[in-house]
């Protein structure tokens, strides 16, 4: 009992490690002054680009290679509608064109930047929930990378601490646009980084007796819906609105390609036999 202990406490501080590093991306939003829309717009579109990359090409991947491609996506489409009647029975503000607000006068204008930031903060919200949910089966393989070879478990917490500065900026970002407080933008992004260490604790003490591998995957495709529909419906018209299409799609693809390489450095530090 005490040797597990021991490799408890050591994959808890390593998956720590790892995870706080969401801290390091929210520094990098709130050292500087809030964006202009435009450059939210773009910034959005990268945090799109992100959460499209973890929905479909990791959470919904490893889902169909764990339960099978029909499960896998009853379980990914439940995502999709749950939030999809959320959004139905709790609609946002309308968001009104950039261009209105230019010929409004300036309290018309102020209004319409109140139903920006809610609007920003409501996905905010989402983005920190959903990569929050995405985190946890990171901390799970810490744990049994750690397990298996203290090297590998340092490889992994390394990996993982890069591979979560991008998602820090995806948390910050919107929050400190909506709040201007760098102190909440911060605040969130590093919470988040917590449900590495809870995944440790998840695995080591509950995962076993009470969740079964198959139910935690499908669990973790329906978070890859969520994050899916959450991307489609809210964040890319909201990029689309403040950065324009061009703009906007060279955002997406490029979040989309510098979390794939972040995705398979992270694969490439596991051994044959752990997988994300």
């Amino acid at each position: 009992m005490g040797l597990i202990d021991s490799q408890v406490s050591v994959a808890f501080a390593l998956s720590l490690l790892g995870g706080l590093s969401t801290s390091i991306g929210a520094l990098l939003v709130v050292a500087y002054k809030a964006p202009n829309l435009k450059m939210l717009g773009i910034l959005q579109g990268f945090a799109s680009g992100l959460m499209l990359s973890i929905s479909f090409l990791d959470l919904a991947h490893n889902a169909i290679n764990s339960i099978g491609f029909l499960k896998a996506n009853l379980w990914f489409f439940a995502g999709v509608v749950f939030f999809g009647l959320i959004t139905h029975f709790i609609p946002e503000p309308n968001l009104v064109p950039l261009s209105n607000t230019k010929s409004g006068d300036d309290e018309g204008g102020k209004d319409v930047m109140k139903k920006h930031r809610r609007q920003v903060l409501l996905s905010g919200i989402i983005t920190a929930i959903g990569i929050s949910l995405h985190n946890f089966p990171e901390g799970m393989a810490v744990f049994l990378g750690s397990l298996k070879d203290l090297r590998v478990g340092l490889n992994l917490a390394l990996a993982i601490a890069l591979h979560n500065i991008p998602e820090g900026v995806a948390v910050a970002l919107p929050i400190y646009f909506a709040t201007e407080s760098k102190r909440q933008a911060f605040k969130v992004a590093t919470l988040t980084g917590f449900a590495e260490p809870l995944g440790v604790i998840i695995v080591a003490y509950l995962f076993p007796r009470n969740l079964s591998p198959e139910i935690m995957e499908g669990l973790l495709a329906s978070v890859g819906g969520v994050m899916a529909f959450l991307t489609l419906h809210e964040m890319l018209p909201l990029a689309f609105d403040y950065a324009g299409q061009k703009q906007t799609v060279k955002a997406v693809f490029f979040g989309m390609a510098f979390m794939s390489a972040s995705l398979h450095f992270l694969q490439s530090s596991l051994p044959a036999e752990i997988s994300l």
